[in-house]
C-alpha cells in the first residue's frame, strides 16, 4: 500500500502543478490497484458473495461502481456478454482451487522425500543463500529475486508442486500448512523434495536470466 500511496501523491503533485501525468506512473498505479483487488478483495468476495448467491439459479452480472469518497454502487445485469462492450475491462481471478485425491490414495507422482539436505544458492553478485533447511533457502531466494517476478514466471510456465502453484494467492485445502506467507497475499508452496526445489529455482533463473547456481549438499 505504501508504494501505491507514493504513486498517488506523485500523480497529485503533477496535477496541482498543471503538469501531465507520466504514462509510466499511470501504468504502475493501475498494476498495484489490480494487485490489491486480486490479493485482498477477491478472497473476501469468494468467501462471502459466492455462498450468498447460491439460492440464485439464473445467470447474472454484478457490476461494482467504486468512486472514492462516494457510496458504493452495485448494478445488476442479465447481459452476460457485457464485457465485450467494455474495451478496457480485465478479468481478475483467484488461482483455481485444487481438488486433491482422498487421504490414503497414492499418486504415481506423489512426492517422496529423502532425508533433508542443505541447499546453497549463489547469485552473480556474490550473494550466497544457504540456510540450514532447504525450505528456508527456497523462501529466502524467492524474496531476494522478488515475489512479483517469481509469480510471473510461475503463471507463464505453470510451475507447480503437487498441482498447486508454487506462488499462489489461494491457501490450499490440503497443503495449506506447507504454504509460507510471502506477504501481500502471496503464499509459497514448499511441499516438495530438494531436487524439486532446485529445479524450480533453476527454472526461475533461466527465464529471468539471473545466472543463479544451485547446489545440493548430499
Amino acid at each position: 500500500m505504501s508504494r501505491l500511496s507514493d504513486l498517488y501523491k506523485a500523480m497529485e503533485t503533477l496535477r496541482r502543478e498543471g503538469l501531465p501525468v507520466d504514462v509510466e506512473l499511470e501504468q504502475k498505479a493501475s498494476a498495484l490497484e489490480e494487485d490489491i483487488i486480486k490479493k485482498e478483495i477477491l478472497p473476501i468476495l469468494s468467501k462471502t458473495i459466492e455462498p450468498a448467491l447460491q439460492p440464485v439459479k439464473r445467470e447474472l452480472v454484478l457490476v461494482v461502481d467504486y468512486v472514492p469518497g462516494q457510496q458504493l454502487c452495485v448494478r445488476l445485469s442479465r447481459k452476460r456478454n457485457f464485457a465485450s462492450e467494455l474495451t478496457d475491462a480485465k478479468e481478475i481471478v483467484l488461482d483455481p482451487e485444487v481438488k486433491h485425491t482422498e487421504l490414503g490414495v497414492r499418486l504415481p507422482n506423489q512426492v517422496k522425500r529423502k532425508s533433508a539436505s542443505e541447499m546453497s544458492v549463489a547469485f552473480p553478485d556474490g550473494t550466497v543463500i544457504a540456510e540450514k533447511k532447504a525450505v528456508d533457502t527456497l523462501f529466502a531466494v524467492v524474496k531476494k529475486i522478488g515475489v512479483s517476478e517469481v509469480r510471473k514466471v510461475v503463471e507463464e510456465h505453470n510451475l507447480k508442486f503437487c498441482r498447486v502453484p508454487v506462488v499462489s494467492n489461494r491457501r490450499d485445502e490440503k497443503y495449506g500448512r506447507r504454504q509460507r506467507d510471502l506477504g501481500n497475499g502471496w503464499l509459497l508452496n514448499t511441499h516438495s523434495n530438494n531436487n524439486m526445489k532446485k529445479d524450480f529455482i533453476e527454472k526461475i533463473s533461466d527465464v529471468l536470466g539471473l545466472g543463479i547456481v544451485v547446489t545440493l549438499n548430499k
